[in-house]
This record gives C-alpha cells, sequence and structure tokens, in this order.
C-alpha cells in the first residue's frame, strides 16, 4: 500500500513539469513563428525543421532550445527506444515462454532477474557493455543517429524515400514502445498480475 502511494504521489509530482511557463512569452513568440504541426498552438520550435525522420515539431518543453545539435538528442531516442521494443516484448513473452530449467520458470520478469543469478545477469551486461563500447565513437563522428550498419541487407536496393519512410516508421515504434514498457511496468509493480491476462 506504501508504494502503491510512492507512485501516486511521484506521479503527481512529475505532472509539475508539464504545467506551461509564462504565457506571455509565448504569445510574443507566436505572432512570428511557424506553429508547429503536431500541437497547432504552440510555436515550431526553431531546431525541429523537419529534416529528421519522425519530426513534427512536438517539443512543448523546449528541450530542443538548450541542446547544441539534436544529433546525440535522435541517437539517444533512438537507443531508448529499440532498447524499449525489445523490452516490452521480452516481458509479454518472458511471462509465458521459459527457457529449461528451474531457474527459469518464474513469471515475475522483475522477480526473474533475482531467480536466475548472477551469471546469467553479468553475462546479459557484458553483452550490452560489448554493443555500447564497440558503436560509441558513432555518436561523435558524424554518422548518421541510429546507424550501426546492422542492417543484415534489409536496406538493399531499397529507395532513398523507402529508407526515409523505414526509418520514420522505426521512430513512432520506438515511441510507442517507450510509452508501452512505462505502462507495463507500472502494470507489473503495482497489481503483479500478468500483463494480458
Amino acid at each position: 500500500m506504501a508504494f502503491r502511494s510512492y507512485l501516486l504521489a511521484s506521479l503527481v509530482a512529475s505532472a509539475a513539469a508539464f504545467t506551461p511557463a509564462s504565457m506571455n512569452a509565448q504569445r510574443s513568440v507566436a505572432l512570428n513563428a511557424e506553429m508547429s504541426t503536431s500541437l497547432p498552438f504552440l510555436p515550431c520550435p526553431e531546431k525541429l525543421d523537419g529534416s529528421m525522420a519522425g519530426d513534427v515539431g512536438f517539443d512543448p518543453m523546449g528541450l530542443s532550445e538548450i541542446q547544441q545539435d539534436l544529433t546525440y538528442a535522435r541517437w539517444a531516442e533512438l537507443k531508448h527506444g529499440r532498447v524499449a521494443m525489445l523490452a516490452i516484448v521480452g516481458l509479454i513473452v518472458q511471462e509465458y515462454i521459459h527457457l529449461p530449467g528451474e531457474a527459469y520458470q518464474n513469471p515475475d520478469p522483475f522477480g526473474a532477474v533475482s531467480t536466475v543469478g548472477l551469471g546469467v545477469n553479468v553475462q546479459i551486461l557484458l553483452g550490452i557493455g560489448v554493443v555500447e563500447l564497440s558503436n560509441f565513437y558513432k555518436h561523435y563522428d558524424g554518422s548518421a543517429p541510429g546507424d550501426l550498419g546492422w542492417t543484415g541487407g534489409f536496406l538493399k536496393n531499397k529507395s532513398e524515400e523507402q529508407i526515409n519512410k523505414l526509418k520514420e516508421q522505426e521512430v513512432k515504434h520506438a515511441r510507442l514502445a517507450m510509452v508501452a514498457i512505462t505502462g507495463a511496468t507500472v502494470q507489473t509493480l503495482m497489481f503483479h498480475q500478468p500483463l494480458l491476462g
């Protein structure tokens, strides 16, 4: 009960981050700026010019204004989105499909971490570390955000328009997965029930 109260209080407290700032400043800017396509009542941020896949001018908190270059932010968005896509699928699959062995039979996704033991968790963390370290320099060498070079031939013989459509689909799915894993985590921690049943 205390955990639920804490979770509810945290959600209410975090809502303060979305309260609007001074409306006078926004009105003066809105008169001279192009309006956002995602939020037509707000001006489109200067750096969100539609050049990146999935960019529709959505930045109600003004995060694009405090960054020199949005390339790093896009790298972070894609990385977190890809992890979220894997995590939400893993969270659902883990409840119903298990590897053989007693250690792998725990249907609780958060309890399973302690059930499998230290060795399995170290292997997972080492695998993540290898991928991170092998691609760390790509954040800073001018590479296209999210391009790890691991296409597996999937982008071969695709036109530039098709590739851009696939990039936009990836960004949209990544954003949806980040919301989904957050909701699934809250539901699992609050109710301790299977997600789909």
